[in-house]
């Protein structure tokens, strides 16, 4: 079955940033956290620095839907340049106005809320905002009141 999956990139926030969304969606990762440290050294490649060691390589988080949210870090030290953007929203669309409203209350802890939740033109219930790791939601219900 084909599957879609949304990855982020974090400088060296990874492991922080995915633990906040383990406690918001009450989920488990998918396998375990994958360190910088444990891929094998690359021929022609520098040694890892030791503080890149324990960077996450690799984390897989199921949120709503059978959708993924995956992450690593990207630090500059390995070669990264990490730009945040606007041009990326996770669209989350709970089943019940309750779930909306704890999740986007949660993900907005600490962040930057650009729209609160409210009944829309178009009939739903929806908020959008930035975490406090930049990433940017939208939140979107059609249960109505």
């Amino acid at each position: 079955m084909a599957t879609v999956s949304i990855y982020l990139n974090f400088v060296r926030s990874t492991e922080e940033a995915f633990m906040f969304y383990k406690s918001v969606f009450g989920t488990e990762f998918i396998g375990n956290i994958a360190r910088m440290g444990d891929a094998p050294p690359q021929e022609g490649q520098p040694p890892l620095a030791e503080e890149d060691k324990q960077l996450v390589m690799h984390v897989s988080l199921p949120l709503l839907g059978g959708v993924e949210l995956m992450g690593t870090d990207a630090p500059e030290s390995m070669g990264f340049k990490l730009n945040q953007g606007n041009n990326v929203y996770i669209n989350l669309q709970p089943d019940t106005r309750a779930e909306t409203e704890r999740i986007f209350s949660a993900l907005m802890e600490d962040g930057t809320t650009e729209m609160p939740l409210q009944d829309m033109f178009w009939g739903d219930y929806f908020g959008a905002g930035r975490d406090r790791f930049g990433t940017q939601w939208m939140v979107n219900c059609s249960e109505k009141v």
